[in-house]
């Protein structure tokens, strides 16, 4: 993997970026949709690929390993061939769906032990079986086998936390360098920092992380329910310690505001459920603020769904009529608003870069918050 940085922006800390990979190109800053269970819930590939234009999508370790199973996947020769992506994939390392899992799971020094939320059946994770997890997966960017910490978080607990996610990071370097790719092509590791909302753990966590010399970061821990400036403040921390000419990722996150935020604080990366889970509700985001498409004010409005919409059906669709389909519980309602979501995030991204590059990044960034911040 390489990643040249481009340009970053005199206003604020917001860079442009291209990460290259045996998958093509990925260009910065980018939003990744996010593939659970080897589907990006809601569209299918084809209009993914063609429509919202994604470089590289995200798939979910905990849930590939328990189904279809890491042995179909090697069967079918990765998850790129499974499901039919040529692009970039890049896989979680199951630590936020095992923090998630807090009454079905023991976290030891050895690793995680958890219980299935399907049928309750018991499994162990650990650095090392994350790695090859990861790798029968075959996913172009893999991430460390972490421990998210809860928010609110005690600094004893947070501190602990942190220092066993430095030692399995310790592991899973030591295991994936011993393991090779299995599908012909290259895979690269990224660690995460850890350390909850304390500033002298970040700092100690990035620190750990930025010495470790892996190809690129990640920064967990943050959008667990702590509130946004708690997020930009330890963002900011972490970004001013981790390498300039390797690329960011700030996992889980988040509002179309919030990854404006963050890439003014120098983030690249960014994944978040809340696209297509918001969309599903009904939810649509614009650049003018966000639509509830079930109000009853959109019963006889007949303008497209969106008139600077990125993809089709924001104009081929009516506001009233997407509204009808989630009256009446269709499923083209559902699918339609999640391509709508998807497309406004990666329109959202790349418009950041254009303005990167340009340099007037800081004052649209002020502007474009401005307008989306409101309930159309």
């Amino acid at each position: 993997m390489k990643f040249e940085l481009a340009v970053t922006d005199t206003g604020s800390s917001a860079r442009a970026g291209v990460i290259t990979t045996d998958h093509g190109i990925i260009e910065t800053p980018i939003f990744m949709p996010v593939g659970t269970v080897a589907s990006v819930k809601g569209i299918s590939q084809k209009d993914l690929k063609e429509e919202v234009n994604p470089d590289i999508i995200l798939g979910n370790t905990y849930h590939l390993y328990l189904r279809p199973q890491t042995e179909i996947l090697k069967k079918a020769g990765g998850l790129h061939k499974f499901m039919n992506w040529d692009r970039n994939i890049l896989t979680d390392s199951g630590g936020y769906q095992v923090y998630s899992l807090a009454d079905r799971r023991k976290i030891k020094e050895e690793g995680v032990r958890f219980k299935s939320h399907i049928d309750g059946s018991y499994h162990n994770f650990t650095p090392e079986n994350v790695m090859e997890i990861q790798r029968l997966i075959g996913a172009d960017i893999i991430m460390a086998f972490d421990e998210c910490t809860p928010y609110p978080c005690d600094y004893r607990y947070a501190k602990n936390s942190m220092h066993r996610t430095h030692r399995w990071l310790d592991r899973c370097i030591t295991h994936f360098d011993k393991t090779p790719p299995l599908y012909g092509y290259a895979q690269a590791l990224f660690p995460i920092v850890q350390g909850s909302t304390y500033k002298d753990l970040r700092e100690e966590s990035a620190e750990y992380i930025a010495s470790a010399g892996a190809e690129g970061n990640a920064i967990g821990g943050l959008s667990v329910g702590e509130p946004a400036e708690e997020m930009y403040a330890m963002t900011e921390v972490v970004t001013n310690i981790l390498p300039k000419e390797k690329p960011r990722y700030l996992m889980g996150v988040g509002t179309p505001i919030n990854i404006l935020e963050n890439i003014a604080l120098g983030v690249d990366m960014f994944d978040c459920v809340m696209p297509t889970r918001n969309a599903r509700n009904g939810m649509l985001f614009t650049a003018h603020g966000t639509i509830n498409i079930k109000n009853k004010k959109w019963e006889d409005d007949f303008s497209p769904i969106d008139e600077s919409g990125a993809t089709y059906v924001d104009t081929f669709y009516t506001k009233a009529y997407l509204r009808h389909l989630f009256t009446v519980n269709e499923m083209l309602g559902k699918q339609i608003a999640t391509m709508h979501n998807l497309g406004f995030y990666l329109w959202l991204v790349r418009e950041a870069r254009k303005h990167i590059l340009a340099g007037d990044f800081a004052s649209w960034k002020s502007k474009m918050v401005q307008q989306m911040d409101k309930r159309l």
